[in-house]
């Protein structure tokens, strides 16, 4: 496993990290999810990713009650606050008063005395940005967590809370975790440069589509165990993506792996770990050999060649609004 820096600070990650979405609280039994993260410590991963909201506080109580049986400082736990936590409106949100509820609740179903990098899920528009710096600077100070993130945050908002922790002398978001993988490539627009450019760790979630990218979906065939096949995660599944055009790419994808001798899976998680800026890939796996499996993607360096293969297969990098060129991570702009 290699390891990655996250952000301006002093803490590195594994390439290949943990998340929880889905998985562990919900449809996967705690001596499940437990096996899973003992594969996720044998394969050297030492990021776990979760959030207050993932079925109501569930997904961190599967996480916490592996956690105290195990060497806390060996890993880095993630967690996030925004998304309602009852059905009260006020129990939801970033302002300082949720903020510290929030903080509070998942400190306990973590059963840890602090929180390794704690992120602010959504944008919050209901409430002033420069108190929901405020907050998570004070959460910093007070010790309840180390340092503080986004998640699924736009260039000029993220921006603008650097600038406004920067007038007031108070910690600054240390890393962004939005959607990344080879067919969701709005990253590269511009979040991906501020996020590089200003020091931010880029933890990305949805590496594989969840699933779509392993290739084992076809147009006539949904796999038994699988998230599409799954009462409870189908409806979150992108059938949307499931298109003709997307099932004659994966089989030229699956040529790609097979001539490297990897999976699909596998060359997916590695395509994004070419881009520098990504400090990690957050993995959900039900199951011990999923785990296994994708941590095999770390430190597969993928050659120019089958980069450039990739990107003539997907032709899906974001386009420049004037010109109609392509504009993604990687491509060298010409011209005007």
């Amino acid at each position: 496993m290699q390891y990655r820096t996250l952000g301006n600070t002093g803490i590195r990650i594994s390439e290949i990290s943990l998340g929880s979405w889905l998985t562990y609280g919900t449809h996967t039994d705690r001596e499940t999810a437990h096996a899973c993260f003992d594969a996720a410590h044998a394969q050297g991963i030492n990021f776990i990713d979760t959030a207050d909201m993932y079925n109501r506080g569930e997904a961190e109580k599967a996480v916490g009650e592996y956690i105290k049986g195990v060497n806390r400082q060996e890993w880095v736990i993630g967690t996030k606050v925004f998304g309602p936590m009852s059905d009260h409106w006020m129990n939801q949100g970033l302002s300082l008063r949720h903020i510290r509820n929030a903080c509070e609740g998942s400190l306990q179903r973590l059963r840890t005395d602090y929180i390794d990098l704690y992120q602010c899920h959504r944008y919050d528009v209901d409430t002033p940005l420069e108190e929901t710096c405020y907050a998570m600077h004070n959460l910093v100070e007070r010790g309840y967590i180390l340092h503080w993130g986004v998640s699924q945050w736009t260039a000029v908002q993220i921006l603008d809370a650097l600038r406004i922790c920067e007038r007031n002398n108070w910690h600054k978001p240390v890393s962004n975790q939005p959607i990344y993988n080879l067919i969701n490539r709005s990253l590269e627009v511009d979040v991906m440069d501020v996020c590089d450019k200003n020091g931010l760790g880029l933890v990305v979630y949805s590496p594989l589509s969840q699933g779509l990218l392993t290739g084992k979906y076809s147009p006539d065939h949904v796999p038994e165990n699988s998230r599409l096949a799954n009462e409870s995660t189908k409806s979150m599944f992108p059938t949307k993506r499931m298109t003709e055009e997307y099932f004659s790419q994966q089989e030229q994808l699956k040529g790609i792996a097979a001539d490297l001798d990897i999976t699909m899976g596998t060359l997916a998680l590695a395509w994004i770990l070419q881009r520098k800026p990504i400090t990690s890939v957050i993995m959900g796996a039900s199951t011990p050999d999923q785990v296994e499996q994708n941590a095999s993607a770390s430190g597969i360096e993928l050659s120019d060649e089958v980069m450039e293969n990739i990107e003539t297969i997907m032709q899906n990098a974001p386009v420049d609004q004037y010109t109609g060129a392509r504009i993604g991570y990687g491509i060298v702009k010409r011209g005007y």
